[in-house]
């Protein structure tokens, strides 16, 4: 499992540091290497841009194959550079939203240019640039744009008594900033766009269904990845696992060797469910995981079982969340899970952005302290939706007329639990009163067995949802290029190829495939044959 991905360094990181939006440096770029034509009106655009309540900063050809660096970036978006592999026109700008918040955005244009616009999305709590779904977007043809979410950092400490950058991040920033980049895009081609996107995983899941409730007349498309939803509630059950674990020094503490334990006694009980013993569990809510065997015993070897207190623990890690009045919170972290959570969930310290959203944003009280998260607070967080960051709408009507929707999700997601995106689909699906096969007119959600938070796993995780999980532009192969076939084709998957490497290391080969089954239905082994072909594997209903 690989936890090296900038998107994992950012989310872990505890850094607080925080930088008010400034004026990012150009880089010095070549320019040799593109027609004069494109190169030169990337260098005017600049100055004949009108932005309603913009500052262009600037505007530079980036040659395909630079290393970018980005000096300005907050050093805890951890994304000093990024290759470039397309020839691009850069645009940098500041946007104002209120007289005290704003955001920063930059939109790379293309030399080849598809015709299409794409929005990306952020994570966490964060004000990052995604700069690296900008790079695999535009090398796709996309002119895309994304922006910093209304302050810098990742620290949610800028949301503090501001509720006008509560809203910049809970969804005024993406909406503004798809509307500039359109507007951008326009301006350099000389042309609108002729199809719109989005695509975002994590926060940036919930940034697509926040745009699908709220604003889909902006896109034909949208991508959204384990997302974020039901937010105030994930932030509470995020916290939650600090009070069932305690610090490591505690008497209910895990260690993660005693995870491993459990992940291993979880395969045991639950891997041969979908038919094949290989590790990965395809349907986790199929497993309804006993740890009680752990228990030590008199005769127990001391290293390979848990004492009462942790069996315990175990069980109110994997189970759902609820309020003292008997309210589901949220769902529970989903077996297989257990070992990715061990060092983001469950290490015996607050998660970093319950921490930061109850005290700035929901409570706008330093003082307030994650040792004493509570019922009390899960109803709160709930009931004041800072900025109507909930985004758990069940009425998708306008989308369902405007919008084709992907959505996806990893099902060992070790931070947002894999078990909330079919609870809202289910969600959608009553409010609406369609049934799936209605449903599958314009919203089609797929599960990806073995797959970690937005991308990595012990599975075929590799379905191109990000710029190092790309095999293929093949749409049933790669997510991003499946919506623009949805759309633009009318062809709907009916599933996703994924893809795991040998070592993760593709120049290694194919370990094996998974042709990932669109929900309701799950992946099941057939009995024969080589459980690494796809074709081995049927999809069944649940």
């Amino acid at each position: 499992m690989k936890f090296d991905h900038p998107a994992w360094a950012a989310l872990l990181s505890t850094s607080l540091a925080h930088a008010s939006p400034s004026k990012p440096q150009q880089s010095s770029c070549s320019t040799d290497t593109t027609p004069n034509d494109f190169n030169s009106t990337c260098a005017s655009l600049a100055s004949r841009l009108e932005v309603e309540n913009g500052i262009v900063y600037f505007s530079e050809f980036v040659a395909a194959g630079t290393n970018l660096s980005l000096p300005d970036n907050n050093a805890t978006c951890v994304q000093p550079y990024m290759l470039v592999t397309a020839d691009i026109c850069r645009v940098s700008l500041h946007i104002s939203t209120t007289d005290h918040s704003g955001f920063n955005m930059e939109a790379w244009l293309p030399s080849n240019w598809t015709g299409r616009y794409l929005s990306t999305g952020n994570g966490g709590l964060n004000g990052c640039i995604k700069y690296q779904d900008l790079a695999y977007t535009t090398a796709a043809g996309f002119a895309a744009a994304g922006t910093n979410n209304g302050h810098n950092g990742t620290s949610g400490e800028p949301l503090y008594n501001n509720a006008d950058i509560v809203e910049d991040f809970a969804y005024r920033a993406i909406y503004t900033g798809t509307v500039i980049g359109k507007q951008i895009t326009k301006d350099f081609y000389g042309k609108s766009h002729d199809k719109s996107y989005y695509f975002g995983c994590s926060t940036g899941g919930r940034q697509g269904f926040k745009a699908a409730q709220d604003f889909s007349e902006e896109f034909d498309g949208i991508v959204a990845g384990a997302p974020a939803i039901s937010f105030n509630n994930l932030t509470s059950w995020s916290g939650s696992f600090f009070r069932a674990t305690g610090t490591n020094t505690s008497d209910t503490f895990v260690t993660v060797p005693q995870w491993a334990i459990v992940h291993a006694d979880v395969l045991k009980q639950c891997d041969l469910l979908d038919g094949y013993a290989d590790g990965i569990l395809e349907y986790p809510p199929l497993c309804n995981y006993d740890p009680s065997g752990l228990q030590c015993t008199g005769s127990s070897n001391a290293s390979t079982c848990l004492s009462a207190k942790q069996v315990q623990t175990v069980k109110t890690v994997l189970s759902p969340l609820y309020n003292d009045k008997g309210d589901l919170v949220y769902p529970r972290l989903q077996p297989g899970a257990e070992i990715l959570a061990a060092v983001i969930l469950l290490g015996g310290t607050p998660f970093p952005y319950t921490t930061d959203w109850l005290r700035y944003a929901v409570y706008n009280d330093t003082t307030w302290s994650p040792a004493n998260l509570n019922s009390t607070d899960f109803d709160n967080a709930a009931r004041i939706d800072p900025g109507g960051i909930q985004t758990w709408k069940g009425d998708l009507s306008e989308a369902k007329k405007n919008s084709k929707i992907l959505h996806w999700h990893g099902a060992m997601d070790a931070i947002i639990s894999s078990a909330n995106s079919p609870r809202y689909y289910e969600h959608v699906r009553e409010t609406m009163g369609l049934s799936s096969d209605e449903l599958d007119e314009f919203y089609r959600f797929f599960t990806v067995s073995g797959t970690g938070h937005c991308g990595g796993g012990d599975g075929a995780h590799v379905i191109g949802q990000a710029s190092d999980e790309v095999t293929t532009y093949d749409p049933k192969e790669n997510i991003l290029m499946a919506i623009v076939d949805w759309v633009e084709n009318g062809n709907a998957p009916e599933t996703l190829i994924g893809t795991k490497y040998v070592n993760d290391t593709q120049s290694l080969g194919v370990k094996f495939q998974r042709a990932h089954c669109k929900y309701p239905k799950h992946n099941q082994y057939k009995g024969e044959g080589d459980a690494n072909l796809i074709e081995s594997w049927e999809c069944v209903d649940a």
